[in-house]
């Protein structure tokens, strides 16, 4: 199956990598040609994680690395799609946008997917001329490790495009699970609320930033902390989902820590830029508080 994915950041690059490696020609759009050889590059990275393991073998490396095409021209990239994946930054008006070229550029027949974690695929359908054919498909991050993908029906997406994107989800060794069109979905709508308590605990002053991540590892056996947890996501999309469902719920519960809106705004958005709540400059799996945040 002809797939494209729009946008090769982490999100992009790790939907491209389990399509490629299930046998799917895969092209991989971006504006940026820089981000492109970034996105394959973090491909090859983890293709070599998974090899040293004895999980795959060179062949088969080889080959899903041989699937992915890479394309700085969005026709290009569309032009001989049979689904798209949009996987670009979590921001309404350039989703809109992306999914209003890609009513001209994709193929009448190619249902329109986005791996939106928050925005309402009903309004991105809206701004489409197939409507019926565009749906959310919700990948957890890191994409070749997590088995939930989260389905979303917008009003309009008929049968025949939601089990497409099940039965597709279910042959990459996903766990493809339906919810309804409402403002964080399931997964987020659940999760955000908690990250936000967790620094508002931390803004407060109750707690230091290892102190709340170890409760909530050691006390309530999560893997990650959950100021870790937003760090890895990142300060900013964690930002954009709260926004969304405080737009979206009106309620006051939504409404971002004031912390976290600071933060955003001095550039310190988690492991992408090398600062969040913890320092990533050093390159080492320590844990190290980047600041008191008392």
């Amino acid at each position: 199956m002809n797939i494209s994915v729009i946008g090769a950041g982490q999100m992009g690059a790790g939907i491209a990598q389990v399509f490629a490696v299930a046998g799917h020609r895969v092209s991989l759009v971006d504006i940026s040609q820089d981000a492109l050889d970034r996105g394959l590059a973090a491909i090859h990275k983890s293709l070599g994680r998974v090899l040293k393991k004895e999980r795959i073998t060179q062949a088969e490396m080889d080959g899903a690395l041989a699937n992915v095409s890479l394309h700085s021209d969005l026709g290009a990239g569309v032009a001989n799609a049979e689904l798209v994946i949009e996987a670009a930054t979590e921001n309404v008006d350039l989703k809109l946008k992306i999914f209003s070229d890609l009513s001209r550029l994709a193929p009448a027949a190619a249902p329109l997917a986005s791996n939106t974690s928050s925005i309402s695929i009903t309004r991105i359908a809206a701004a489409t001329d197939r409507p019926e054919k565009v749906i959310g498909m919700h990948f957890m991050n890191p994409v070749p490790i997590m088995k939930l993908v989260e389905v979303i029906r917008g009003y309009a997406t008929d049968d025949a495009t939601t089990k497409l994107v099940m039965d597709l989800s279910e042959s990459l060794g996903k766990v493809p699970v339906e919810v309804k069109d409402y403002p964080g979905f399931v997964a987020n709508r659940i999760l955000m609320p908690m990250l936000n308590e967790a620094m508002n605990t931390l803004w407060e002053g109750v707690a230091g930033v290892s102190e709340i991540d170890t409760v909530m590892k050691l006390g309530m056996a999560h893997p990650m902390g959950p100021l870790q947890l937003a760090d890895y996501i990142g300060l900013d999309t964690c930002l954009a989902i709260l926004r969304v469902m405080q737009d979206g719920f009106g309620r006051g519960h939504y409404q971002p820590c004031p912390l976290l809106v600071n933060m955003v705004m001095a550039g310190k958005l988690g492991r992408k830029s090398g600062e969040g709540f913890y320092d990533y400059s050093g390159g080492g799996k320590e844990l190290v508080v980047s600041k008191s945040f008392a």
